[in-house]
């Protein structure tokens, strides 16, 4: 079946992306009853995310064409985003927690959407309006589902991620009894929206890329995972968006560089020598600025840093990802196969 199908990279690394989380999340499973190694392996995680956070920043700032298309936005989203967790942080410490938290699930299974969406492009299908719908439908009803039946204060007391993320997590745990209505509703819900997905594969037939059948079964299985063990299923969550995002930017500068982008950063990252460089500067700054700030004002403003780069990187993704753009498609490989398009250009044709 894999043998038709048409990778971003290659089926071994392909599969691996996909499945990437899996170490992360047997970890966490290993390490739960030692609370002390749990939570460094949180914590491990948590720079871990921190880490691919400003890259967003770089595609943005280092982009003359990208930063002219929005220059206002991007001339104005700092200081804004500043005010705004500062207020935040004075009004509601646990609206703050409850607000992030839930913007940045949405946005990591928005990027497993997007990754989803190259597969599907790669066979010419069109089939995102009914991926998107099963993917939210899916991770809502995991939410809903661990509000509904796990002890959430009892969880982050294990992991040790007290402060603002318990009083968000106090706020959550509030709407258990809501929850638990919602679980069988949302499952519906859940079963709709795959048999409309699943009956717009089959009517694409042969030319459905089973690459993207097994990338989605890597997300529903990741999915489960936060439902039947939260702990493990946080870490490989996290983990694994963080570095899927790292080959996605690794890939799109190296095809930017060797198509001949000039943007200052394409400029730098062209060439492995160059690139390298680029990594190794970029990983000493971030891993430099997490070890000082980490200290300061009991980590609040290590705290502050990963809400403010956080806020940024989840707001510049939804502008830098487009994959209607035809460089950044072309860079990701995100470009339909001849056969694809000529095929779906007859059934247009044809109006079917």
């Amino acid at each position: 079946m894999l043998g038709r199908a048409r990778w971003i990279h290659g089926p071994v690394t392909d599969l691996a992306l996909a499945f990437c989380w899996v170490p992360f999340a047997l970890l966490a499973h290993a390490l739960e009853p030692h609370t002390a190694s749990l939570r460094h392996l949180v914590g491990a995680v948590f720079l871990l995310s921190f880490f691919h956070q400003p890259l967003t920043l770089a595609l943005v700032y280092g982009d003359r064409e990208q930063y002219a298309a929005r220059a206002r936005l991007y001339r104005w989203a700092p200081l804004v985003a500043f005010v705004a967790i500062v207020v935040g942080l004075n009004v509601s410490l646990a609206l703050v927690a409850v607000v992030a938290g839930l913007w940045n699930a949405e946005h990591t299974l928005m990027q497993r959407y997007g990754l989803t969406r190259i597969y599907g492009r790669k066979a010419g299908d069109d089939n995102g309006r009914f991926e998107k719908a099963m993917i939210v439908a899916g991770l809502s009803f995991a939410l809903v589902w661990v509000a509904a039946f796990v002890d959430l204060p009892r969880l982050v007391e294990r992991v040790g991620t007290g402060g603002t993320n318990a009083r968000g997590i106090a706020v959550l745990h509030s709407f258990a009894p809501v929850a638990r209505w919602l679980v069988v509703p949302m499952a519906f819900v859940v079963v709709a929206t795959v048999v409309r997905w699943w009956r717009a594969e089959r009517a694409f037939g042969e030319r459905a890329n089973p690459a993207k059948h097994a990338y989605l079964a890597a997300t529903a299985a990741l999915l489960v995972l936060v439902m039947v063990d939260p702990i493990a299923g946080f870490a490989g969550y996290v983990a694994g968006h963080a570095l899927e995002y790292l080959v996605i930017v690794h890939r799109s500068l190296r095809g930017r560089s060797v198509s001949g982008d000039r943007s200052a950063v394409a400029r730098a990252a062209s060439g492995p020598g160059r690139r390298v460089a680029l990594y190794g500067t970029y990983t000493a700054a971030v891993v430099g600025f997490g070890f000082v700030s980490w200290n300061v004002l009991d980590g609040r403003l290590y705290g502050f840093a990963i809400l403010f780069f956080g806020a940024l990187h989840i707001l510049y993704d939804g502008f830098v990802w487009k994959l209607r753009r035809p460089q950044l498609a072309a860079s990701l490989g995100a470009v339909p196969a001849v056969g694809a398009v000529r095929a779906r250009s007859a059934e247009i044709a044809v109006g079917t």
